[in-house]
């Protein structure tokens, strides 16, 4: 038996929980390609835990890729502050009602903001949340775009030049907002189901 010192230190392992999605089977993780395995490992080691978006497009690896690919062009390429990233998520996914991204992009929000009550008050409805006048013109956007796409007008974007956001920053708004209402279809269809650890990140 290993002693408890050494169960302490060890580095988790990463697990595709069976649970990640109700609608569709997840596979095993060592029946995955090599480049997936490798992913999910550095995620699980840098998490803490396996999360169930990684089980879930795990089903199919050519989308896997192409889901990631973009996911890190966005947080890795962009003119905005990680935080206003996860502040259009929650945003967006509240609209959407998306179980999965509003609990793991909560946390997210609560991390990079730094702000224990932030996502909550997004989630409930973000124009009442304690946000400065930018961000609030920002999820304005984020969320016109989804919920009424065709009323997009060249006086939004305006707005978010006069907010001071740069024309880069503009277009990664856009690109954000179109990434997670994909996100948030695809989590629903599936019936994705976030990791309990996502509920208590961030809270203290």
């Amino acid at each position: 038996m290993a002693n408890s010192d050494t169960d302490s230190t060890a580095e988790p392992t990463a697990e595709l929980d069976d649970d990640a999605m109700a609608r569709f089977p997840v596979p095993a993780f060592d029946d995955l390609p090599a480049d997936l395995r490798e992913r999910i490992a550095e995620e699980t080691e840098e998490a803490g835990f396996t999360p169930n978006v990684f089980s879930a497009f795990a089903y199919k690896p050519s989308h896997f890729r192409a889901f990631f690919q973009f996911h890190d062009a966005l947080v890795e390429d962009t003119a905005l502050e990680r935080e206003e990233i996860e502040m259009i998520v929650v945003a967006v996914s509240g609209v959407n009602h998306c179980y999965y991204c509003n609990v793991a992009h909560g946390a997210l929000v609560r991390i990079y903001a730094e702000d224990p009550h932030l996502a909550d008050q997004l989630v409930a409805n973000y124009r009442t949340a304690d946000i400065n006048d930018a961000h609030r013109t920002m999820l304005d956007v984020a969320v016109k775009l989804t919920e009424r796409p065709t009323e997009v007008e060249p006086a939004d974007l305006e707005a978010l030049r006069e907010a001071g956001f740069s024309e880069e920053a503009i277009w990664d708004i856009g690109a954000v907002t179109a990434y997670y209402n994909m996100s948030n279809r695809m989590a629903t269809f599936a019936e994705m189901r976030p990791n309990d650890e996502f509920h208590t990140l961030g809270r203290e």
